[in-house]
């Protein structure tokens, strides 16, 4: 196996499709260095191990959008068959289905970059939910200290009453 196999190649690969992270067949060929159809074919032999929410099949909609989108998928544009996307659990699950020494060590590094992305978002939420909660406290503490800011006005410059004597000497 290619242990120099970068992960920001299986990375760029990973593509966010129907609000799930997958990769397609094409890619998960290449980088098994078989052909597509090979892939396709062990796929459907063993169809019982991929569920829905393991893999699904694109819709011509969502295949033109990926053509007009990324230049790598332009060879796709004039393909009748549709691609199909793996999600994690997926490409998992070709583990079992592509046998070979390269396959499993190639879908240990997959399932790592899943898990990194996994863990990269959750840290991402996690700062945007700190961030969220101190922008509600800045607003809060710049709300209070316009409050005092005005009690002391009030305290400096208290409004004077003409109905006010003013008791003692002064000049007129």
């Amino acid at each position: 196996m290619d242990s120099f196999l970068p992960l920001e190649v299986i990375t760029s690969k990973i593509l966010l499709i129907r609000k799930q992270r997958v990769m397609l067949d094409r890619d998960l060929a290449a980088l098994y260095g078989v052909g597509t159809k090979v892939l396709n074919q062990a796929v459907k032999r063993n169809l019982n191990r991929f569920p829905a929410d393991f893999m699904f099949q694109l819709l011509q909609v969502e295949k033109e959008q990926l053509v007009t989108k990324c230049d790598r998928f332009r060879s796709l544009k004039h393909s009748s068959s549709l691609p199909y996307a793996f999600t994690e659990q997926g490409v998992a699950m070709l583990s079992s289905v592509l046998s070979s020494e390269k396959a499993i060590e190639l879908n240990i590094l997959i399932i790592q970059v899943f898990v990194r992305l996994r863990n990269l978002l959750a840290t991402h939420e996690s700062l945007q939910k700190q961030v969220t909660e101190l922008d509600h406290k800045q607003k809060k503490t710049d709300e209070d200290v316009q409050m005092l800011m005005a009690a002391v006005n009030i305290l400096l410059n208290p409004p004077v009453e003409e109905s006010q004597k003013r008791i003692g000497f002064y000049k007129e």
